[in-house]
C-alpha cells in the first residue's frame, strides 16, 4: 500500500547508520538503541518507497535496478524481524537494519531518487 514519504536525506541516513556501523562505534544505551531502531526503520521505509518509484522508470533488465530491488527485498525482510529479547539480539538486529539503510542510500543516489 503506497503512502506519502518525506524526501530521502542521504547524509542523515548514512550518519545515522554510522552510529552503529563505524569501526569506532560505541554500543548505545538501551533507550538509544530503541530510538535508533525506530529511526532506521523509518528511513528504510522512505528509501524503499523512493527506490521502487525510481526503478519503474528503468528497463526490467537494468543492472542497477535489479541490484536496488534486491536491496529493497533484504530491507523489507529485516523490517519484518521481531524485536530481540536480549540487548545483544536487539543490537544485532538494529545493526543489520543500519546496513539496510546504508545500502539503499547508495542505490537512491545511483537511481537518481535523492539529491
Amino acid at each position: 500500500m503506497p503512502h506519502a514519504t518525506a524526501p530521502v536525506d542521504l547524509q542523515t541516513m548514512r550518519e545515522t547508520a554510522a552510529l552503529l556501523l563505524a569501526p569506532d562505534a560505541e554500543p548505545p544505551s538501551r533507550e538509544e538503541l530503541k530510538r535508533l531502531h525506530q529511526m532506521l526503520g523509518g528511513m528504510a521505509h522512505v528509501a524503499i518507497s523512493e527506490i521502487e518509484g525510481a526503478s519503474v522508470r528503468l528497463p526490467k533488465d537494468d543492472i542497477p535496478r535489479a541490484c536496488a530491488l534486491a536491496c529493497v527485498g533484504e530491507a523489507r525482510m529485516r523490517l519484518r524481524l521481531p524485536p530481540g529479547e536480549t540487548f545483544e539480539h536487539q543490537l544485532s538486529l538494529t545493526t543489520k537494519l543500519a546496513r539496510s539503510v546504508r545500502a539503499p542510500a547508495d542505490h537512491c543516489r545511483a537511481l537518481g531518487c535523492a539529491s
